[in-house]
């Protein structure tokens, strides 16, 4: 699948081939320049790589190439990570950098952006999880549905920002990769950060608080709006990953924090 466009692109290798979840990568240098090529049958993952490529460089990794399933961007040299920062104590610092980040994906620009998929849409998996599970998600669609008809500082989204998907580019600074090309309300792009990373830094009661404060001043939201984000996206991703037979576990206690601090009194999903 990649010897069209090693060709193409006059690419030569620079590392072993690996998956992921929607696509295949592979290290390869464009006259001496790490890069990554990746290609994808996914239409999801296209429309993330000319939004990539819409950015130009301003907050997410540069694009060298895109045609159809395949992408060339800039390889991440730094040697930094989000995911260490938090394991090794630097959890505010990890937080404000996202926050950064993501400000500068949301930046306006001049040009207009390639199509993109309205938010309303995502969420249409939770309103029957809410019908079937009912106490927790029915919270968190009644929430969604508030937001959603309400949106405010509607934007150009990212739509999976996380501590994996923020990556070290040395001296262009810290840069996003993999995105699903929304557009909505900005707040949507700052509740994936709480569900991450795994383990138990997404889940402890003072660290959540912590976030919470950090992210509202950082991103100049009200700190319930944000709430609300965060337990609508939760309960969004806890219905994908009960559709695809995983326990949803970590964004339901995630949503119950969320829920807590918002003074609800939810009757959980057993």
């Amino acid at each position: 699948m990649f010897e069209h466009y090693l060709k193409r692109w006059d690419l030569t290798l620079d590392g072993s081939a690996f998956a992921s979840l929607n696509g295949h990568l592979l290290p390869v240098r464009q006259h001496g320049m790490p890069a990554m090529l990746k290609v994808s049958q996914v239409a999801e993952e296209q429309a993330g790589s000319l939004l990539m490529a819409w950015w130009d460089g301003d907050g997410a990794a540069p694009v060298l190439a895109v045609a159809g399933e395949a992408l060339l961007m800039a390889r991440a040299q730094g040697s930094a990570s989000l995911v260490q920062k938090v394991a090794g104590g630097e959890d505010d610092d990890a937080t404000r950098i996202l926050c950064a980040v993501v400000a500068r994906l949301h930046a306006p620009r001049d040009k207009p952006p390639p199509a993109l998929v309205p938010l309303t849409h995502w969420f249409e998996a939770l309103w029957g999880a809410a019908h079937k599970h009912g106490g927790l998600f029915e919270q968190c669609a009644n929430t969604a549905r508030e937001l959603l008809a309400d949106p405010r500082d509607v934007t150009v989204l990212h739509g999976d920002i996380h501590h994996g998907n923020v990556l070290d580019f040395g001296p262009s600074g810290w840069l996003a990769i993999d995105p699903k090309g929304l557009y909505g309300e900005r707040g949507f792009d700052y509740a994936n950060l709480f569900c991450n990373p795994e383990g138990a830094s997404a889940l402890a009661p003072e660290r959540f608080a912590r976030r919470i404060e950090i992210v509202a001043q950082a991103a100049g939201m009200d700190r319930r709006r944000l709430l609300q984000w965060v337990l609508a996206w939760s309960g969004l991703s806890a219905t994908w990953m009960l559709e695809d037979g995983i326990d949803p576990g970590r964004p339901l206690e995630v949503a119950k924090l969320a829920a807590m601090a918002l003074g609800s009194d939810i009757k959980v999903m057993e």
